[in-house]
């Protein structure tokens, strides 16, 4: 316990202290992430937020991991090492997917083969319990691929995928902390630390962004620890054990798994690359809805934790098979319903004075669509 508090106060406090170094460092060299048609952010805000995450996360666990009882944590660090080296060359240079893809491969390759985490039984899910080897492994390189995108994918708005990152750590965390799994419950929680302090500056307004080294990274942890999770929870030997692990597993990872997997599929539908960049997420609805960037991220957060809180006490008299479709419809059911809302448009009037009326030819007011949104960019315009 004593090894788990430290971790947490170790990475909490490298990721507070290093962020407004960061920022400085950002804003006398020009590295910004300049805004476009597609962004939702106005000003130059700089996207090395991952840094400081990364550097509490990895001193957090060398620190307190006892590597010589849990030899597969250095390949977990390694793996990290390689995402973060990819993701900052993204977040400076702007590398193409295909060579992203490979430098996920490489990462998922080093926690599979030798990190030893794999997925070897689906509990039940469609009838699957324990798999054949082959397709073990493909399910496990599939799955570890999709969660390490799918945070990148949804980190579109202040504070989203930080929040989402630091519930799904902190649940994992807890668990193995019940079951006595100190080296994962202190890889959850010093992720879960480095979040915490990252989200005081990264919380709507953001004055910095995680970028893809910091997205990355929380994809990658979690790929872990709800593996892990899937393999021990329902395990006979174990403390705590928890009947339909993987629908769990699946729904605390709910927002993010099934956004990427649907916008994945619409991009494919329409036959364009699964990693070109569009407006068809999740919180890209609910913005154009009019919803501010806070309103987003705790909409999401609230709704992802229901479901997980619905999924753990319907799983005693519910299959495997039958929650996780469950979630499938509350997902889905979800999106027809933020698709259908009406918009949080509001009309105001706009009046012009005299001589603003001389140069732009107008009549004395005018009725104008006015979002919240839109406000805070007017009056920061001005």
């Amino acid at each position: 316990m004593f090894d788990v508090l430290l971790s947490i106060v170790i990475s909490f406090t490298i990721t507070f202290l290093a962020i407004p170094v960061i920022i400085t460092v950002a804003e006398t060299k020009k590295l910004f992430d300049v805004p476009d048609e597609r962004k939702v952010h106005i000003t130059p805000i700089t996207p090395l937020g991952g840094l400081a995450i990364f550097a509490g996360f990895v001193f957090g666990c060398l620190l307190t991991i006892h590597f010589g009882s849990s030899s597969e944590f250095q390949f977990f660090i390694a793996a990290s090492l390689v995402i973060f080296f990819l993701g900052l060359k993204d977040d400076i240079l702007v590398i193409s997917p295909i060579k992203k893809f490979i430098g996920q491969v490489l990462a998922a390759f080093l926690i599979i083969y030798y990190g030893g985490i794999q997925i070897k039984s689906m509990h039940g899910f469609l009838g699957m319990n324990q798999m054949p080897e082959m397709f073990s492994l493909l399910l496990t390189y599939f799955a570890v691929l999709v969660i390490i995108n799918s945070f990148n994918l949804i980190d579109g708005v202040d504070g989203l995928a930080g929040s989402l990152g630091l519930m799904a750590t902190t649940i994992f965390g807890i668990y193995f902390l019940i079951i006595d799994m100190p080296s994962y419950s202190i890889l959850a929680f010093s992720l879960a630390a480095c979040l915490l302090a990252f989200l005081i500056f990264n919380f709507q307004p953001a004055k910095i962004f995680m970028g893809d080294t910091g997205s990355l990274l929380i994809g990658l942890v979690n790929a872990i620890l709800v593996i892990k999770f899937i393999n021990v929870a329902n395990a006979p030997d174990v403390s705590y054990n928890i009947a339909a692990a993987p629908a769990i597993g699946f729904t605390i990872l709910l927002m993010p798994l099934l956004d990427t997997l649907r916008v994945f599929g619409i991009r494919i539908f329409y036959r364009r690359s699964p990693f070109s960049p569009d407006r068809n997420h999740i919180h890209h609805l609910l913005l154009d809805k009019g919803f501010s960037h806070r309103a987003v991220t705790i909409i999401l957060v609230l709704l992802n934790f229901a479901a997980i809180t619905a999924v753990y006490f319907a799983r005693t008299t519910l299959s495997c098979t039958t929650l996780i479709f469950c979630s499938f419809i509350f997902f889905f059911g979800l999106i027809a319903l933020f698709y259908y809302m009406p918009s949080r448009t509001r009309l105001v009037v706009a009046k012009l004075t005299t001589k603003e009326q001389s140069k732009t030819n107008l009549k004395p007011s005018k009725l104008v669509p006015f979002s919240k949104d839109a406000n805070t960019i007017l009056e920061q315009k001005n």
